[in-house]
């Protein structure tokens, strides 16, 4: 079922995802269940392209996915291609310091990539009306953050160190996947994992996989 006509018009939206499949597949969800509500204006693959097309439509609403070529959805923002323009942050990664940092680069809210069309259309409308939304668990990251219990200063000082490859690597291994499952989940061989494995566990001085999950447990990178 389509959601009610907005009074003001369609919101004018760019979606940025790296995964032409993906983008293929909301817009479908958009176009199916936001008739009348969202119109999509643009698309784009990578920071550069996002930029350019967000700088020439001036969308009312981004969506925008956190890991991109070129600098990761932060990247856009930071480069303000259009200052009226609201960043709705839609990620398969439900990592604290993903949703913390994405917030903090200024999106008006993180939703992840479980979420249903019409779930999807009412985010995008309430970010447009200058709503903060996020996925009921995301938000605990982001009121734990201004509350201090989580010290994000000190999780952005670890990941510093690591590459984004590294991190996607860190994070897999820590939830308990084996190292093929890891190669297969990112495309990788085996001997690249173990490669990463090793080089993530010496920047952050710790000796095991098992040290590894406690590490990304306490700092709720899971």
């Amino acid at each position: 079922m389509n959601a009610t006509i907005r009074p003001g018009g369609p919101v004018r939206l760019v979606l940025v995802d790296d995964h032409a499949m993906f983008r293929a597949g909301v817009r479908s969800e958009l176009t199916a269940a936001g008739a009348g509500v969202v119109d999509i204006v643009g698309e784009a693959p990578d920071v550069d392209s996002a930029v350019a097309v967000i700088r020439e439509q001036r969308p009312d609403v981004v969506l925008l996915d956190v890991h991109l070529p070129g600098g990761g959805g932060v990247e856009v923002m930071r480069r303000q291609p259009s200052p009226d323009t609201c960043y709705l942050a839609l990620s398969v990664s439900d990592a604290a310091e993903d949703v913390i940092g994405t917030i903090r680069g200024g999106a008006r809210g993180y939703v992840t990539k479980t979420i249903t069309g019409p779930e999807l259309v009412d985010a995008v409308g309430r970010v447009a009306d200058g709503d903060a939304v996020f996925s009921p668990r995301l938000a605990g990251f982001v009121l734990d953050a201004f509350a201090g219990s989580i010290d994000v200063a000190a999780v952005d000082e670890d990941l510093d160190r690591l590459t984004e490859r590294e991190r996607e690597v860190m994070r897999l291994i820590a939830r308990g996947y084996a190292y093929k499952e890891v190669a297969k989940e990112l495309f990788i061989s085996v001997k690249t994992v173990e490669t990463h494995m090793s080089s993530t566990l010496r920047k952050l001085q710790l000796s095991s996989r098992h040290e590894l999950t406690r590490w990304a447990n306490d700092r709720r990178l899971l």
